[in-house]
């Protein structure tokens, strides 16, 4: 049997079908020199420490493994844990490659770094690592997104970055990821396009896959013993295998990544790519994406801004295919009861899209043996998802 993790961080950047670089003409060659770049650097000993000072000493790695035992007695049956990926400098797990890249971009000679943004927090942490390193910044966010996540668009802008609305098509996560793309080939040559998941043209998956999968590792140094079962929300999935890879060659560990249910599948008031959606090519690689007849990208629906995205990572894709990893949605409805039921339990908000992790281990704690473990990533904290919980609050 072939080694997952290995497969994952290719050179190639196909998984399966499914992955590949489909690009303008001109942007080939910026994406070949940050592949060879990237490849170098991670078996370079000065840049691996040079990242690892900055996740310890400004990010606050590594993130805690937290016993849920008031959670797990109201449940019954396995035991819960939370890696709280909440606490890490700016309250998600988007710093982690976006250190990484600032790096990169540095080391390459770039002045300016460039961004998409869903829920705010991977535009929050790419304006906090181009502070940090001094570079120019601007970040695209759908118009509906920033209404929906003001708080971290007041931080963004206090950090300097230049943060734009994109107004077209549905205002949201893929509208803004094409704005980036359209910049990006207006100037390739100064500009680093910081990819906030583990979606888009080689080498983004397997780059972000790689400075994500320090989750996973910790779990396996902070757990007595191993999981039973990893759980996650996906939207393009780079908390999700940041959490799994370090276990992925060890098919009795269990992994399910939880997509966004919205207001049910049916319809397009939902963002579950595997529950009607289809393989194609948008925005620079092959994965499944939520599409209709003529292959133009559906509208898509989650109470959650990051996990509205119509597509997903090509290496989870490929996970589903061979069925390492199950796909599971869950609703609107239970994201908020999971989001109240963590905090009363546990004095722990977590973000929307993490409360789509704890709905699915709400469902799963009570059908398992009290020997079982279940260890679910707490991808941020939920203080930035005041304005929509606050309408929805009884």
């Amino acid at each position: 049997m072939k080694s997952l993790k290995k497969y994952l961080l290719n050179k190639d950047g196909h998984f399966g079908q499914y992955g590949g670089r489909y690009l303008p003409e001109m942007l080939i060659p910026v994406m070949e020199d940050l592949t060879e770049v990237f490849f170098e650097a991670i078996h370079d000993d000065d840049f691996l420490a040079s990242l690892k000072q900055l996740y310890e000493t400004y990010s606050g790695r590594p993130t805690p493994l937290y016993f849920c035992e008031n959670l797990t007695k109201k449940l019954g049956g396995a035991k819960i844990y939370l890696k709280n990926e909440g606490l890490n400098h700016t309250g998600a797990h988007k710093i982690n490659h976006c250190l990484g890249q600032g790096l990169l971009a540095k080391k390459m000679g770039k002045t300016r770094i460039i961004a998409e943004t869903g829920a705010g927090q991977h535009g929050l942490a790419t304006a906090t690592v181009a502070a940090k390193l001094g570079m120019k910044c601007r970040i695209y966010m759908g118009a509906k997104d920033m209404e929906r996540q003001k708080p971290n668009v007041f931080w963004m802008k206090k950090l300097g970055a230049e943060v734009v609305s994109v107004k077209n098509g549905g205002q949201i996560l893929r509208d803004a990821i094409n704005a980036a793309l359209r910049d990006l080939i207006g100037d390739p040559v100064n500009t680093h396009y910081l990819l906030g998941t583990v979606c888009g043209p080689h080498p983004y998956p397997v780059m972000n896959t790689f400075f994500q999968k320090i989750i996973g590792e910790e779990v396996a140094k902070q757990l007595d013993g191993m999981p039973d079962y990893l759980v996650a929300c996906v939207g393009g999935g780079s908390n999700a295998i940041g959490l799994f890879y370090n276990f992925l060659d060890h098919p009795h560990v269990r992994m399910i990544a939880v997509e966004a249910g919205g207001n049910g599948v049916n319809g397009n008031q939902h963002a579950a790519r595997f529950q009607g959606g289809s393989v194609g090519v948008v925005e620079g690689f092959k994965s499944y994406f939520l599409q209709n007849e003529e292959g133009q990208i559906r509208e898509t629906h989650s109470i959650s801004a990051g996990l509205d995205y119509s597509g997903v990572g090509p290496q989870m894709a490929y996970l589903h295919d061979i069925g390492r990893i199950k796909f599971t949605y869950a609703l609107d409805k239970e994201v908020l009861e999971a989001y109240e039921l963590l905090a009363k339990s546990e004095g722990i908000f977590a973000a929307l899209e993490s409360s789509h992790a704890v709905a699915e281990v709400i469902k799963l704690a009570p059908k398992l043996g009290r020997d079982k473990k279940i260890v679910f990533n707490c991808s941020g904290r939920g203080d930035k998802d005041y304005f929509i919980v606050k309408e929805y609050a009884k």
